[in-house]
């Protein structure tokens, strides 16, 4: 089965390069006019500023290739125009720790190197650098603790109320440099969100609850290290109502979020508890209350209350998460068992936010937030600003224990430690120029942290050799376009290859008659297109193929073949005929003049029994075949062929004992007492061994080999002759083999008798019991005496 798909894996690979080549590549599909234009179609694509590079019928374009066919279309290396990208490094502070015993503030801290980059991008060639994030130790931590206030959130306010220096005195593991805030929501206050009869806006509670009047968010307490006045502040905190179960939670995330200064924000670790036992709000639903105007995403506190929730509808998620990013706020979600699997989902939505249980009283906050900070701290995602257009990114994570991911799973890593380095590698990809052209800067940010790496991106939208262009050159037709990269780019309305033409004089019969050949009709041999009286030649799909020549009579691929390859793979096809390669000739190249490939084993071009043409041996002697003429179906074998000479020469025996000194002194002989003193077939070049028998059956072995046109036959003194056969034994075992044979024959055929009788004897024992007369009597015994009586006798 593994061998059937790799068999396909491989054809469908096969059929793909041979698709490709056919189509050939962007390169000259683009049809550029320029170096500018070439540079921006792909990495690979480079312009030949060779002057004379084009030849008679080439458009513009032509300059336009791949590096590697330009050079063998005969472009000078050094004349290819193919710039590069670059990445240089602008700031490079490398990554620190913060130590509890140093002083230092969050802006000398370095968590992630470089920190500000430069790229100059070519369309298609991806720049690569590497960014390197370490987790410093005791780094300043800002926590805001907001608070859904409404009613069935009463016991939990009354756990919150020491929570100030509660949280302080756990965080002192942490960081040394902690501060606290509060904020509470409840619900936008219109209806059907509250009731807005005026007892129930005094207090919306039922009359036996002292309530306070419903709100939308308030800051209670900025930023603060002071954890006494958090206490103090969240004890005089009164519980509010609403009608529906859904609260206005989104539009007080929104307000943390953007009221950086209300709040006091720093440049730090910046996390947001969001305590709740209910569902959420979102975009949309304050159509209920005849809110319809978006959430605008700006700050709108006055006096610590937030006062636009009955103009501004809910915010959407994407809009908090885009918020949420924008100011590096990571979000602890804090909410009862009931509502798990709502905020999960919604965390999956919202990059680096976690989720705990809290329990009915919230009794078990100090400890669900310390779990959700760790695991927030220990997970490090990158994040990039809107990219150019055209522009692409991608990240490979190297993370702990030499784990590496890529795609979505490339941008992080988790289970970071305090001092643990991780890296990730970044690719940045043009597809073109940006249509203004200039530059563009880019950030990438590690999310939930202050810092980010900056990244200019510069544009490779021209060539060097742009800058040293001739305005109004005179080698473009009398100045009508500027001379730039060995062609001419032509002024508007002017066409042609130098220029020579004006886009309203392109199509004339006067200018036609110039692109027909000896007169003929058809205009550029019908493989081009006139233009400015000029043939242009048509472009092939395969860029290998092109047309060429004043009229475009002339190609590169109509040329004679051989072995399915052109020229027979062994010449150039110039103007539909083969220039064969040294050592070859013929219309497709396919005659070699090397005349190695006749030469046989022996050293003998086509061992002396033929003449090499064309690398090729033709035998002269027709019973002769095989690549050097070493084949002879109907000869007989180098034994068989020289037996009667080797016999008459060493034994004086066989047919030509009487002719033996005419026929066969072409060999030297040499007899030897043992076939062990035979020449082994690896001490000498063409060694044959031989076994022949004569006519007494006897065998004799010999064996024959050539070298330095002589040839050398050693022979075994003794032939092998066979014993004749000893005819007594083999008289007695014939007699005894008949004797055995009789006694077999006659034992089986006692042995059958015995079988039959027994089976006899045996039928008739079973008849005898079956019987139903008495034993005493014979059944077939019949009286000698006949009595009659008389009817008419009346016994007197």
């Amino acid at each position: 089965m593994e061998v059937k798909v790799m068999l396909i894996a491989a054809l469908l690979g096969l059929f793909s390069l041979c698709t490709a080549q056919l189509d050939g590549n962007d390169c000259t599909k683009a049809s550029a006019q320029s170096c500018g234009e070439c540079i921006q179609v792909g990495e690979k694509c480079g312009w030949c500023t060779f002057e004379n590079f084009l030849k008679q019928g080439e458009s513009k374009s032509t300059r336009c290739d791949e590096v590697e066919a330009l050079i063998k279309k005969g472009c000078p290396n050094g004349t290819i125009e193919n710039p590069r990208g670059s990445v240089t490094v602008n700031q490079n502070k490398p990554v620190t720790n913060r130590k509890k015993d140093v002083a230092q503030t969050a802006d000398q801290i370095t968590q992630i190197q470089p920190q500000k980059l430069t790229l100059n991008l070519r369309a298609g060639e991806p720049q690569k650098f590497s960014l390197t994030f370490k987790r410093a130790e005791d780094y300043p931590i800002d926590l805001y603790y907001l608070m859904d206030l409404s009613f069935s959130m009463k016991d939990d306010l009354e756990n919150v109320k020491n929570l100030g220096t509660d949280l302080m005195k756990e965080m002192q593991t942490i960081t040394s440099d902690f501060r606290i805030g509060f904020g509470s929501f409840v619900e936008k206050t219109v209806m059907p969100y509250i009731s807005t009869t005026p007892a129930k806006l005094l207090n919306p509670c039922t009359a036996d609850q002292n309530c306070t009047s419903p709100f939308s968010y308030k800051n209670v307490l900025k930023l603060t290290k002071n954890g006494a006045e958090f206490n103090k502040l969240v004890s005089k905190q009164q519980i509010s109502g609403n009608l529906d179960s859904p609260e206005g939670g989104f539009d007080a995330i929104m307000q943390v979020a953007v009221c950086g200064e209300q709040i006091g924000w720093r440049n730090v670790t910046r996390l947001l508890v969001f305590s709740t036992d209910a569902g959420f709000h979102f975009a949309g639903d304050g159509k209920l209350g005849g809110i319809v105007l978006p959430n605008d995403g700006k700050c709108h506190l006055k006096d610590n209350m937030y006062t636009m929730s009955h103009y501004y509808d809910y915010p959407s998620i994407a809009h908090l998460v885009q918020k949420l990013s924008d100011n590096n706020i990571q979000t602890i979600f804090a909410v009862t068992e009931e509502f798990q699997s709502v905020y999960k989902e919604l965390k999956n939505l919202i990059p680096k936010s976690a989720v705990g249980t809290l329990s009915s009283n919230s009794s078990n906050v100090i400890k669900l937030i310390i779990d959700a900070y760790n695991s927030l701290s220990s997970e490090v995602i990158l994040e990039n600003s809107k990219l150019p257009e055209g522009v692409s990114i991608s990240y490979v994570s190297h993370c702990k224990n030499g784990v590496s991911e890529t795609g979505d799973n490339g941008r992080k890593c988790s289970n970071i430690s305090i001092g643990d380095e991780v890296s990730f590698d970044v690719a940045i990809t043009a597809k073109g120029c940006p249509s203004h052209g200039k530059s563009e800067t880019i950030k990438i940010k590690p999310l939930g942290f202050n810092e980010e790496v900056v990244i200019v991106l510069n544009f490779i939208c021209e060539c060097e050799c742009h800058n040293n262009g001739v305005a109004n050159s005179d080698k473009c037709h009398f100045g009508n376009g500027t001379f730039e990269c060995g062609a001419c780019r032509c002024n508007e309305g002017r066409i042609g290859r130098v220029c020579e033409c004006s886009k309203d004089d392109v199509r004339t019969e006067d200018l036609d008659a110039n692109c027909r050949m000896d007169n003929g009709t058809d205009i550029c041999s019908n493989n081009g297109d006139c233009i400015c009286g000029t043939c242009e030649c048509k472009k092939r799909d395969n860029p290998e193929e092109r047309y060429e020549g004043k009229f475009c009579e002339c190609d590169n691929f109509n040329c004679d073949r051989s072995n399915n390859k052109l020229c027979g793979g062994h010449g150039q096809c110039v103007c539909r005929v083969c220039v064969c390669d040294t050592n070859y000739t013929g219309s497709a190249c396919d005659c070699s003049l090397d005349t190695q490939s006749c030469v046989a084993s022996n050293g003998q071009i086509c061992n002396g029994r033929g003449t090499c043409e064309c690398g090729v041996c033709k035998c002269t002697d027709q019973k002769f075949q095989g690549p050097t003429c070493e084949i002879c179906p109907t000869c007989p074998g180098v034994c068989t062929e020289h037996k009667a000479c080797v016999q008459c020469r060493a034994f004086q025996t066989g047919e030509f004992k009487d002719t033996c000194q005419e026929k066969c002194s072409y060999f030297s002989l040499a007899i030897v007492d043992k076939k062990e003193d035979l020449p082994q077939p690896n001490s000498q070049p063409y060694l044959t061994h031989c076994k022949e028998r004569d006519a007494n059956d006897c065998w004799f072995f010999f064996t024959y080999s050539t070298g330095n046109d002589t040839v050398q036959v050693y022979v075994v003194k003794d032939p092998e002759c066979p014993a004749g056969p000893d005819i007594i034994p083999i008289v007695a075992g014939l007699v005894a083999g008949i004797v055995l044979i009789g006694l077999a024959l006659l034992l089986i055929w006692k042995l059958l008798m015995i079988i039959h009788d027994r089976r006899e004897f045996a039928k008739f024992e079973k008849e005898k019991m079956n019987a139903k007369w008495d034993a005493g009597e014979n059944p077939i015994y019949k009286s000698a005496v006949t009595t009659v009586v008389n009817p008419k006798y009346e016994g007197k």
